[in-house]
């Protein structure tokens, strides 16, 4: 786990404002903390000597613009880090949430709801104690720490000696605690990703598990879990009183080193008085952002977990957008395949297939469960890995194609809100008359826009949550221009008059010159293609 992990700087742009501002707030710090120490130094030294009030007041008055400016300081460094570190954790949600969005529902599917959740909501949040307590330690330790040995060694190499060998044992502390805090932390993060994952599957299955009378039994696996939660967190809380003592410890003993040195060679007469005292002063400080940034580091450890599992997302996505990235133009505007193989975890699970649908064409793809119909059409979307070319519109890169589809799938993927904003999904201002009428072509024309859903579009019957979810891809159809259209099973849940108005729909946006492809088994779908496609077969429909 490194201190700063450099990936911060590439996807978050205000991490670069933040760390050159607090840069130059640690060194103005640390020209206050050498002001400080050289003032009252002087003032000592020369009340010491019996010199007037008077004579003193310059250096008094300097002494209190200093401290003012000190705590200003202070203040500002907390100001930056709080408000920058505000807009790291919200441009990094941002950018973890859109590389989701672009590795697609084939990705999230291998991976955990609740995972994925846990690191865009509480880890994100988790970052705030890594702006605003560790990163500022660390920046103010990189820049105070080395120009305030070289000024104690300046003034006094033995102290600038003892100071340089005794300064390393606080990393090397640091380091070994570091270790053992890492992996504790890692373990924590697990089992709360274990504790997260178990209470969402109980409360997606919460009613099965009443009707069988199962309740029981996982409310104590939940207690079970929660309890292991409890005990991983203490022993990080436990590691970090830990660590915080012996770097208190190896501080105040190094410092102490400093100060019998001081003392025995001011005695001696080898030392003077000026020169002891300012260093003295200047030792602690030295330590002091060392001190903070093991203090604060167990602050951040979860937010640091957290970074590193969103910067693998993020790169995963990066990866796949290069791959993809190469906007190549295609031969016509309808659908292609062409000897499109689709691939999962490396392992082939639809393909060889070929098909053409040309615009102005319904067509179905049908084929024995688990033959590959919705990977090709996540394929299409570019949300799979696959051999071969699959062109829509008029581009073949994923980005274009994307661009060129308009899709629903199987599931509705309804969202808590108005049936409105369900049907106008991304757009910024949603056009009434377009809800209207793609809501009127997926057959639904009674259901209100204004209609208030629930999570997950609950206050839907499946028939009605289907036709919402087709409305969605009309919606996007006419509001972007797409050429092609991709349904899956958009009929399964209706029945036969319903359905029959459906298919009126589709055939009459096809005609307008659509490539509209949809998968089904339904006879009454079958009957109202064009062409029939078979996913085991190569077939060309022009």
């Amino acid at each position: 786990m490194r201190p700063l992990d450099p990936r911060l700087l590439r996807y978050a742009g205000a991490a670069r404002t933040t760390l050159a501002a607090g840069g130059v707030l640690a060194v103005l710090q640390t020209a206050a903390v050498v002001a400080f120490a050289w003032l009252v130094t002087q003032l000592i030294v020369r009340a010491i000597a019996g010199e007037p009030f008077a004579a003193l007041s310059p250096l008094l008055a300097a002494l209190v613009l200093v401290v003012l400016c000190r705590g200003l300081l202070l203040w500002l460094a907390e100001a930056v880090s709080a408000r920058g570190g505000a807009r790291v954790v919200a441009e990094l949600r941002d950018q973890l949430m859109a590389a989701i969005g672009r590795l697609g529902p084939a990705w999230a599917a291998r991976r955990s709801s609740a995972d994925v959740a846990l690191v865009a909501g509480r880890g994100m949040d988790a970052l705030d104690g890594y702006f605003a307590k560790y990163l500022p330690q660390l920046i103010l330790t990189a820049i105070a720490t080395p120009i305030l040995v070289l000024v104690i060694a300046w003034q006094d190499l033995t102290s600038g000696i003892i100071v340089v060998v005794t300064l390393p044992l606080i990393p090397v502390f640091m380091m070994l605690v570091g270790w053992a805090t890492q992996a504790a932390q890692q373990r924590q993060w697990a089992a709360l990703s274990r504790l997260s994952r178990g209470f969402l599957d109980v409360v997606g299955g919460l009613s099965t598990l009443k009707l069988f009378g199962r309740q029981h039994r996982q409310e104590a696996r939940i207690r079970e879990v929660s309890d292991e939660y409890r005990v991983r967190t203490l022993k990080v809380l436990r590691m970090s009183f830990l660590s915080g003592f012996v770097l208190e410890l190896a501080a105040s003993l190094s410092v102490a080193l400093i100060a019998v040195a001081i003392g025995l060679r001011l005695l001696g007469g080898s030392l003077d008085l000026s020169v002891g005292l300012f260093v003295l002063l200047l030792a602690p400080e030295a330590f002091l952002p060392l001190r903070n940034v093991g203090a604060s580091y167990h602050a951040a450890t979860e937010g640091i977990e957290a970074a590193s599992n969103a910067f693998a997302v993020l790169d995963e996505a990066r990866e796949a957008a290069a791959v993809a990235s190469v906007a190549t133009p295609a031969d016509e505007p309808g659908l292609r395949f062409d000897a499109v193989t689709v691939e999962r975890d490396g392992v082939a699970v639809a393909g060889p297939f070929s098909a053409r649908v040309a615009p102005g064409t319904l067509a179905v793809l049908r084929g024995p469960s688990g033959s590959g119909k919705s990977s090709l059409f996540a394929a299409a979307l570019g949300f799979a890995a696959v051999d071969g070319v699959i062109a829509a519109g008029d581009r073949e890169d994923a980005e274009g194609r994307r661009d060129a589809i308009a899709w629903a799938g199987q599931r509705p993927g309804l969202m808590q809100g108005t049936v409105a904003e369900n049907v106008a999904l991304g757009e910024e201002r949603p056009d009434p008359a377009l809800v209207s009428r793609a809501l009127a072509e997926a057959a639904i024309p009674e259901l209100d826009p204004a209609l208030e859903l629930g999570a997950g579009g609950t206050g839907l019957s499946g028939g009605q949550a289907q036709r919402v979810a087709v409305a969605r891809a009309l919606y996007r159809l006419h509001a972007r221009g797409c050429r092609v259209l991709l349904l899956d099973e958009p009929t399964s849940a209706l029945d036969a008059v319903t359905e029959s108005a459906l298919l009126t729909s589709l055939r009459r946006i096809a005609d307008a010159g659509t490539a509209v492809l949809v998968v089904s088994h339904r006879d009454a779908v079958v009957a109202a293609a064009d062409s029939v496609l078979d996913t085991e077969v190569t077939v060309d429909v022009r």
